[in-house]
């Protein structure tokens, strides 16, 4: 998924239904979808956003604090 994919400006988080930020492929992890109100991440497997509230993950408070850093303009 590319940043200016328009697939990213209409999915939302199945939670609280608000926008989701693109996490590019990194070293360590895979290319994901962020929702930093709830600290929740969605996995993105083979193109295809993992957008069940069963599929995300919680991110711990110092994770949160480095993928603000990676998300600000």
């Amino acid at each position: 998924m590319k940043p200016d994919d328009p697939l990213l400006k209409i999915l939302a988080c199945p939670l609280d239904k608000g926008p989701l930020h693109l996490l590019a492929e990194e070293a360590e992890q895979e290319e994901a979808l962020y929702n930093p109100r709830l600290r929740r991440r969605y996995p993105i497997l083979d193109g295809i956003p993992q957008l069940l509230p069963s599929s995300g993950e919680q991110v711990p408070d110092d994770e949160h604090e480095e993928l603000l850093k990676r998300m600000a303009p």
